[in-house]
């Protein structure tokens, strides 16, 4: 056996944490899970979130209910994940596409967005969250009107994804479940 074997793997079982927490992030905001969006930063991390936050994570995390409330579709899309380890500290620049549907008023507006998470994850009694994640916009493409059409005929009999705890998810997954990492 090699001898940094255990080593080797215990980075690539640590990578896998990080890609699972990458992975419930885009679930919470999608799903408008507060509580698990909370679970997933340490209470001391940081959040720069473009014009809706850029200081404590904690804070961020209070507005989130009032940022999302206008959005009725969230739908985080991660690419390429780029991750370096240092012991119980990693950083990750995470390739994402993300699409809004916005409600304003009676009309709706889309914002599809291609960018970047910078991250800075730390591995605290034994779990690993962020402890600073900021937003990199590379591009933005809007629609206004919105463009979105859920009737479509490709989409008949299909479940319709919704924000919150009226999404098909969670009558289907008895392991996946609201609030919970």
């Amino acid at each position: 056996m090699r001898p940094d074997l255990e080593r080797e793997l215990e980075a690539l079982l640590d990578k896998q944490a990080i890609h699972e927490l990458i992975a419930a992030y885009c679930n919470a905001a999608d799903r408008h899970d507060f509580d698990k969006m909370r679970a997933l930063y340490h209470d001391d991390a940081i959040d720069e979130h473009g014009r809706f936050a850029k200081g404590p994570a904690r804070e961020f995390l209070d507005k989130l209910p009032q940022i999302q409330a206008p959005m009725a579709i969230l739908h985080h899309n991660v690419t390429t994940v780029n991750l370096k380890l240092d012991g119980h500290y990693a950083e990750g620049e995470v390739y994402l596409i993300a699409m809004h549907q916005v409600r304003d008023g009676d009309a709706l507006y889309d914002v599809l967005i291609g960018g970047r998470y910078f991250d800075k994850y730390e591995k605290r009694d034994g779990v690993w969250k962020f402890s600073h994640r900021s937003i990199v916009a590379d591009w933005a493409y809007p629609a206004s009107p919105s463009k979105v059409d859920l009737q479509h005929p490709f989409l008949a009999g299909a479940y319709i994804g919704a924000p919150g705890p009226a999404d098909p998810s969670y009558g289907f997954f008895r392991l996946l479940r609201r609030g919970v990492r």
